[in-house]
């Protein structure tokens, strides 16, 4: 059988080598995020990368204890309660295309128009124009755009604004930006929600598009604790009980 191989880790006796670097030197000399961003990417981050990635974690660390993941998490905690790890990880099963993972999703869209303006010599603005159409045309839905609770994402100028001020913003969130211009003239007004702003800017660090789910699920694991710490020590167990209103067929008798 052949060994398995990794550019991650190497732990021997005596050492633990992260991409190359001592893990005691990283814990005397820098942060965590610092750690999330080398092993993702395999280098250190600027000043204006650490944060940038950090206010992402942040920003997607918790919403809401009715946000799918955190209720999935406390209703698991809620039936089960030797079990904290399982709970967590029901809450990271919740993540999905609608639910934290449209960033995966709209990586892949910022990638794509970028292309599309460089190989047809088009302003951003003109190739984020067809993208709409053309997803109009498919009757397919953008992702990172539109939220169900606000009408302007507060995480969105933060982001963007860090982004500016790190020299990091590129051409992910000017075309985003054009995105939702572009979708504003064609359909409607829809705000970039987090997933869109963080989709955009990691676009601009250089990361692959499966990061944009991969960060919600780290800085969401910070979130879901604190539900599953929450419902453990301030809840009874079997609490949640969803209301449902039975709507099939009535009452009938065998024959």
């Amino acid at each position: 059988m052949d060994p398995w191989r990794t550019a991650i880790v190497d732990a021997r006796d005596g050492h633990i080598r992260l991409r190359g670097y001592e893990a005691t030197a990283l814990m005397t000399s820098r942060t965590f995020t610092d750690t999330i961003f080398l092993l993702h990417r395999g280098r250190l981050p600027s000043a204006g990368e650490r944060r940038l990635l950090d206010a992402i974690l942040t920003g997607v660390a918790d919403h809401g204890s009715g946000a799918p993941s955190c209720a999935t998490a406390r209703l698991a905690l809620s039936g089960n309660r030797q079990s904290l790890s399982a709970a967590v990880a029901a809450g990271i099963l919740a993540v999905g295309d609608d639910h934290g993972g449209a960033g995966l999703g709209c990586m892949e869209l910022i990638a794509e128009g970028v292309a599309l303006a460089k190989n047809e010599s088009l302003s951003l603005p003109d190739a984020a124009a067809r993208v709409v159409a053309d997803a109009r045309a498919a009757k397919k839905r953008l992702p990172g755009f539109g939220h169900r609770v606000h009408s302007t994402d507060p995480r969105t100028a933060i982001l963007f604004g860090l982004a500016r001020e790190g020299g990091v913003a590129g051409d992910g969130v000017a075309f985003v930006e054009a995105l939702e211009g572009a979708i504003a003239a064609a359909v409607k007004p829809l705000p970039i929600n987090i997933d869109g702003a963080l989709a955009a800017v990691l676009h601009d660090m250089g990361f692959e598009p499966a990061f944009g789910r991969l960060v919600f699920i780290i800085g969401r694991v910070a979130g879901l604790t604190a539900e599953v710490h929450e419902e453990l020590t301030r809840e009874k167990a079997m609490r949640i009980r969803i209301p449902l209103t039975y709507d099939g067929v009535p009452p009938r008798d065998l024959e």
